[in-house]
């Protein structure tokens, strides 16, 4: 049941749903910038800060962390903004502008 099991479940899942898996090249984390950054600040804000006890936990402390990531925490990406703030900003129906 190790990551080779899981790989193997993940790949016949996706077939049978018509989604094609895409994967980067070994040793190349900066083709996928974004989920490499993405990765590493959830290790270090929920992962490596805490010792759980069960699955439950873990659960609620990532959902405690991914509600402060898109709401309370600005990003340099987005100049500062929350994710929640650049959505508003940039959301069609917020701003008015849309396709008619």
């Amino acid at each position: 049941n190790g990551p080779e099991f899981v790989a193997l479940a993940l790949a016949e899942w996706a077939e049978r749903n018509g989604i094609k898996l895409d994967f980067i090249e070994p040793g190349r984390p900066m083709q996928n910038g974004f989920i490499e950054r993405f990765n590493g600040s959830f290790r270090r804000g929920v992962l490596d800060m805490h010792v759980f006890r069960n699955l439950s936990e873990v659960r609620e402390q990532a959902e405690t962390w991914l509600a402060d990531y898109n709401g309370e925490i600005p990003h340099d990406s987005l100049g500062g903004l929350t994710p929640a703030e650049f959505r508003q900003q940039n959301d069609p129906a917020a701003s008015g502008y849309g396709w008619n």
